[in-house]
């Protein structure tokens, strides 16, 4: 079975995320939390991460028979990024 999905997540907090926040902090002059709301979940209405087991969750779906028919298709799991 091929699967012709794509999934477009907004902010997930991986460990690459994690390291680029006081990065990011130091370069606007902004403290971590601002960077957090202000800059990383400002887009996302939910103002939380996606989780890595949100994302992993709907491959494994995708992946599965109850997902065949869907195909061609991007499924956003952004916490509402894309509703703005």
């Amino acid at each position: 079975m091929d699967i012709l999905v794509n999934i477009c997540p907004g902010y997930v907090l991986t460990p690459l995320v994690k390291n680029q926040i006081p990065d990011t902090a130091r370069a606007r002059g902004i403290t971590e939390e601002q960077v957090v709301e202000d800059v990383l979940l400002a887009a996302q209405s939910t103002k939380q991460f996606v989780t890595v087991e949100q994302v992993a969750s709907l491959a494994c779906f995708l992946a599965s028979e109850d997902a065949a028919s869907i195909t061609g298709a991007l499924l956003p799991i952004d916490g509402g990024w894309t509703a703005h």
